[in-house]
């Protein structure tokens, strides 16, 4: 009697991660010969360049999240599990989650992302909020407002500024962002909803330990950013380190002179300052860089490791000729899933792979309404332009990451 022959088992791709690049790389193997099962905590992509404006009550929360299974409902090949990765089985290629089940794997794609780092002071955290996810930005947001209304109450006009004070650490584009955000919010927006608090009652201080806020724009855009944010009502210190975070005060020092240290009572502390990968990243068993990021080679591979892929913020991509690792944003994360998804395909067709080139298309920031700086290799723009370019920027960039388009 003969035996009918068995279908051969569908190659399987498993991607830890539904942020930019996780998302993009499943939206990109829509068509191609494999199952794709995205496995996250969350059941939503989120929009993060966006979360300031949340924690600034510009945006509803539900403005900048998009339910993953939404977004890959109409794709055949994929599927999405809820649960958190805790460990990979090399060699019988199999993701363990923490709720004990596995999933078997021939392609895995690293693409978890980074939680907030605070350069080895982790009882920061407790006291200086970063801004990674929505609770973070609801968090920081509802400690906005009840400041304001505490201040409200206060008939002490020197302990009213003590609650309206903010400091905001790092001067990137999310503590810009987020200090201009946060200034224009209290002055222009709900400063007028108080009887007893004037504009000029409310302070947000930006901290930064370098001698200039957005370090990897054009100095001259550098610049203007600060004044943008001057001319808000932020005072900017530069070359200013943190020496401690407590419940209601930041313990400053100035580097400029001779680290001479200052007490700075705040009714909210953000921290911007640095990312790191999350601990998923230790456990994958492939190299770490010396910030936690898993090394990769020119195809996005990690190293030794062809069947894994790591993009993003965890991993750590030094294109050729050059010192330093690509940075941790979304226009990275993007290119690099597309670029995995092709490399799969590239498998499937035995055909050699590719090298990964990313092809930077600038940065931008805004300082407030009608406040930005944006740098291309074509242009830079300051001003209502620049706010102006960043909004279609904006919104090109969450249609093509909430829609399935790649």
């Amino acid at each position: 009697m003969s035996r009918v022959p068995s279908q051969p088992r569908r190659k399987q791709v498993v991607i830890v991660g539904g942020g930019f690049g996780g998302l993009q790389t499943a939206q990109s193997l829509a068509g191609v010969d494999v199952d794709v099962t995205l496995v996250d905590r969350e059941n939503h992509h989120l929009f993060q360049p966006l979360l300031y404006q949340v924690a600034t009550a510009s945006l509803a929360p539900g403005s900048i999240a998009i339910p993953i299974r939404s977004v890959l409902a109409r794709q055949g090949n994929a599927r999405v599990v809820l649960g958190e990765a805790m460990e990979v089985d090399r060699e019988d290629r199999r993701l363990v989650l923490r709720d004990g089940t596995s999933l078997d794997y021939d392609w895995l794609v690293v693409a978890c992302g980074a939680k907030t780092s605070y350069f080895g002071r982790d009882e920061w955290a407790a006291h200086a909020h970063g801004m990674k996810d929505i609770r973070d930005a609801i968090r920081i947001r509802e400690r906005v407002l009840l400041s304001f209304e505490t201040a409200e109450r206060d008939p002490d006009p020197e302990s009213r500024q003590d609650k309206l004070t903010f400091v905001v650490i790092g001067g990137g584009p999310t503590g810009v962002e987020t200090a201009g955000a946060i200034c224009e919010l209290g002055r222009q927006v709900l400063a007028g909803d108080y009887r007893n608090i004037a504009p000029h009652d409310i302070r947000v201080v930006l901290v930064e330990m370098g001698d200039r806020v957005l370090s990897g724009m054009d100095e001259e855009l550098s610049l203007d950013a600060r004044h943008q944010l001057e001319e808000l009502g932020v005072e900017v210190r530069l070359e200013t380190r943190v020496e401690d975070v407590g419940p209601t005060s930041v313990s400053l020092a100035d580097l400029s002179r001779d680290g001479e240290k200052e007490a700075l009572d705040a009714a909210l502390v953000v921290w911007a300052a640095g990312v790191k990968p999350v601990s998923f990243a230790e456990r994958v068993g492939v190299r770490l860089s010396k910030r936690g990021q898993v090394v990769v080679d020119d195809h996005c591979a990690a190293m030794g490791q062809p069947e894994i892929f790591a993009i993003g913020d965890v991993a750590s991509f030094v294109p050729e000729g050059q010192e330093h690792a690509l940075p941790g944003v979304a226009p990275v994360a993007i290119q690099q899933g597309q670029h995995v998804a092709k490399q799969i395909q590239r498998d499937l067709d035995r055909r050699p792979r590719s090298v990964f080139k990313y092809k930077d298309k600038g940065m931008m920031a805004t300082v407030g309404r009608s406040r930005a700086v944006v740098q291309t290799d074509r242009m830079k723009l300051t001003g209502l332009m620049a706010w102006l370019a960043w909004g279609l920027s904006t919104s090109c960039s969450w249609s093509d990451s909430g829609t399935g388009s790649s």
